[in-house]
């Protein structure tokens, strides 16, 4: 035992989501993959993942109450599958196998909650498998547990090239530093008024949990180019743009006017030392709420949106059961806008330790019914995840092209009134 950390407001809401029904699949275990090309040394890529469980200790909890429990020696679950003696066709059939095999549930209690897969395809050829719990990483952590594993593989295994490590238990001191309830007032504030939850799904909650699905929108070089422009000539930010669409689009899904749905926000304090490099899980889930004025332009409605978001930044930390508490049914929605928006180094992003990574991709999911999650790269990216026993891919398809149709209208024209816009 090395030190008993308290939780964090989002690990409190995973932790509830893994335990509420042990039996079913845990829609917080996410995979992620790397096909590397090269002479991959196995037992030096063990160490160095080894040595990043060493190195940092949020990586070492495990949970038990409400509380996580640091321990200092966690041996790394690993295993090696040779599958190079198989055809190509076969080995990509058994590496999805062994990698759904890979995708349990974890013991919460018992860290690390995380677990590694190297398959051998070919004489150069790799694919790491790596599982693991949210609860202990957020989606900013992985190029920073990445770019680290590359120059620990580069270095034989070894740390000592890396700065300092600014500990996760910081955060968490920060967070017991905060004045809760200002924050508590700011979230009623801004749910004042709403006096119905907004819910997309048609079924009713507690339905076992199940593996989403997706359906991909990549939008244009033209349009993407003209809503960042057009982002840029108001003053706005493109998260700003579009959880203003999905506000129109929830809107037309229950029928109202005044709509609330919920969007991550990073949660990392820019007054603390070190916290753009550190590991864990910061990030959090925060109403946003959107009133729909047919009278009003729509960048009248993106600049009182932003408006919004700017003053309840401070404020972001409290935990999402806290702000639906005080807020009663008005702070309760079931669909989720994420803007992946972390920072991370495009030249590192095809070598790993002098290894070639020829490919990549992950599997993370969410409870929500329907979730929006954009990728702001050069050509916007826009995946719908939804669940198949609430939306049908044919729904989705079409809800889809409503958010690329209200898109293209206000990239021609950001005046437009609310009222105006044209989803059908």
């Amino acid at each position: 035992l090395v030190d008993v950390w308290p939780l964090s407001p989002l690990q409190e809401g995973l932790l509830f989501h893994a335990r509420y029904d042990e039996g079913a699949r845990d829609a917080y275990v996410g995979q992620r993959f790397l096909d590397l090309e090269g002479p991959v040394d196995s037992e030096r890529f063990r160490r160095s993942w080894q040595a990043l469980l060493d190195r940092h200790a949020s990586l070492r909890a495990g949970f038990h109450g409400l509380v996580q429990v640091v321990e200092q020696n966690v041996e790394l679950p690993w295993r090696e599958v040779d599958l190079s003696h198989l055809t190509e066709e076969d080995a990509e059939a058994e590496a999805l196998r062994l990698a759904e095999e890979e995708h349990g549930r974890f013991d919460l209690a018992v860290p690390p909650l995380l677990r590694f897969l190297l398959l051998k395809q070919g004489e150069e050829r790799f694919r790491l498998v790596m599982t693991m719990h949210h609860i202990i990483m957020d989606g900013w952590s992985l190029p920073i547990l990445f770019g680290e594993l590359s120059r620990i593989y580069a270095a034989d295994g070894g740390v000592g090239g890396l700065p300092p490590v600014t500990p996760y238990r910081e955060y968490l001191a920060w967070l017991a530093r905060q004045d809760k309830e200002a924050a508590r007032s700011a979230w009623q504030e801004l749910l004042a008024g709403v006096t119905e939850s907004t819910l997309v799904a048609p079924v009713a909650p507690g339905v076992e949990s199940v593996q989403p699905h997706h359906v991909i929108t990549r939008l244009d070089d033209g349009l993407a180019l003209a809503l960042r422009d057009m982002a840029r000539e108001h003053g706005l930010t493109l998260n700003t743009v579009i959880q203003g669409v999905w506000g129109v689009l929830v809107g037309v899904l229950v029928g109202r006017t005044d709509v609330v749905f919920g969007a991550t926000v990073a949660g990392r304090p820019a007054e603390l030392p070190g916290v753009e490099r550190m590991l864990g899980l910061l990030m959090n889930t925060v109403p946003v709420r959107v009133r729909l004025d047919p009278r009003r332009t729509f960048t009248d409605l993106l600049t009182e949106l932003q408006s919004q978001q700017a003053e309840l930044m401070d404020h972001q930390y409290l935990g999402l059961t806290e702000i639906q508490r005080i807020s009663g049914p008005g702070g309760i929605f079931d669909s989720l806008v994420v803007y992946e928006n972390y920072p991370h180094d495009p030249d590192a992003g095809r070598d790993l330790g002098g290894l070639r990574i020829a490919a990549g991709g992950g599997e993370e999911a969410a409870h929500y019914p329907l979730t929006l999650v954009v990728s702001p790269s050069d050509r916007l990216e826009l995946q719908f995840d939804y669940r198949p026993d609430v939306f049908d891919e044919a729904t989705v398809q079409v809800l889809a092209e409503r958010v690329r149709r209200v898109l293209e209208q206000i990239a021609a024209d950001p005046t437009l009134p609310v009222g105006r816009l044209d989803l059908l």
